[in-house]
């Protein structure tokens, strides 16, 4: 009896992970002396991460240490896709950053036509924002990860179900 194995593609990240690094930022925000009377504030929503504060460069270093805390939690930084800085009230800037989750319908079939030209006896479907790879021999799903990650995608990709 032949079994097919499988696992998944996806973009995903870890929310709380994602909370916890938001909340390192405010605490830094708050104790740093280059940003403690800037009167900045971060915003954390279900997609987005609105920064408001007083200048460019302040925006700068927060954004840096945002980053920095996401990867010292794990967190790709492709997840964020920085929006344009507007103007807000009262010589202020903000900035939207929008989280990037699940893969896009062409960045799939761009993965998949990726993954028949890299190895034939793999099969490859579009399931909503994920991408289902099964094949009937475990090695051949292990080159298949292999070679995507190689590969750099504008998106964050995890394996997932590997079955």
């Amino acid at each position: 009896m032949a079994t097919d194995f499988s696992f998944d593609i996806v973009s995903d990240f870890d929310r709380q992970e994602l909370v916890n690094a938001v909340d390192q930022t405010l605490r830094e925000l708050k104790s740093r002396y280059d940003l403690k009377n800037t009167g900045s504030e971060i915003t954390l929503d279900e997609k987005t991460i609105t920064i408001l504060t007083d200048n460019e460069m302040t925006l700068e270093a927060i954004q840096d240490l945002l980053q920095t805390k996401s990867a010292k939690r794990g967190l790709s930084l492709k997840i964020f896709e920085p929006g344009a800085i507007e103007k807000a009230g009262g010589n202020r800037i903000r900035q939207e950053i929008i989280l990037k989750k699940g893969i896009e319908q062409k960045l799939a079939k761009q993965v998949c036509q990726q993954i028949r030209d890299t190895n034939k006896k793999v099969q490859a479907t579009i399931q909503g924002e994920a991408v289902r790879v099964s094949a009937k021999n475990k090695d051949d799903l292990q080159l298949v990860i292999q070679s995507l990650k190689k590969d750099d995608f504008p998106v964050a990709l995890q394996f997932t179900n590997y079955r």
